[in-house]
């Protein structure tokens, strides 16, 4: 793929060879974010496990401190109590059975959250073949299946994010945007790593942080220095 001059521009300034510190590392990935809009700041983390065995999973989610930067729309399944708790909360979107039906129907996804009480997971159980492939299928691991439907809402939108591993063992996460600057995205870097860590499956044998590189939506990857992380 034609890389174009911004792009080039900023592997000319920057050494995309080198392994940085992760202050310097935020502070390389600022300043080649050179697009018009204001660039994504993407974490990407290979794990020295094996994502085919169920005992190498590493899933979770996390809050971010300085939340993504990104207006987050939540759409949760409930009823009674539980429903008035979520609009209580701010939810976009609440409801049960007619929801399932409007996804099914109309093709409905202006959602980026999906939250469900325990007892809706029959019902939304018949959307698996279109949110489990959009990463919107509800999960206990990422607190999205929960009675604490409000408190769940408000993590949503404070800029909580899910991570869980690829196919080739890679962990890919927003962490903000290029306008908070190095502190606010490091600060959020941390974070995410320091969930990642206490995630280690026991079954995980050697080095489990493999690498770690930071990226905005149109610069170049800087090598970040995960031999201090775990």
């Amino acid at each position: 793929m034609k890389k174009g001059k911004k792009y080039l521009d900023s592997v000319k300034e920057h050494d995309t060879r080198k392994v940085y510190e992760p202050e310097e590392a935020f502070d390389c990935v600022v300043a080649s974010a050179k697009a018009k809009f204001d660039e994504t700041v993407e974490l990407h983390v290979r794990l020295g496990v094996d994502s085919r065995h169920a005992d190498q999973q590493v899933r979770g989610a996390v809050v971010l401190p300085n939340g993504t930067g990104k207006t987050v729309r939540t759409l949760v399944f409930a009823k009674g109590d539980n429903a008035k708790a979520a609009e209580e909360a701010g939810s976009d979107y609440v409801g049960a059975e007619e929801l399932v039906a409007r996804i099914q129907n109309e093709n409905w996804f202006d959602f980026d959250v999906v939250i469900a009480t325990p007892d809706m997971m029959g019902v939304i159980g018949r959307l698996g073949k279109v949110l489990g492939p959009k990463g919107l299928m509800p999960n206990p691991k990422a607190g999205t299946v929960t009675m604490n439907v409000g408190k769940a809402v408000q993590d949503a939108k404070a800029g909580k994010i899910e991570y869980r591993l690829d196919k080739t063992n890679i962990i890919h996460c927003p962490i903000g945007k290029a306008s908070f600057g190095a502190q606010k995205l490091n600060e959020n870097f941390t974070t995410l790593m320091d969930a990642i860590i206490k995630a280690k499956p026991a079954a995980a044998k050697g080095q489990y942080i493999k690498s770690c590189v930071v990226s905005s939506t149109m610069g170049p990857g800087f090598k970040v220095n995960s031999l201090k992380l775990g």
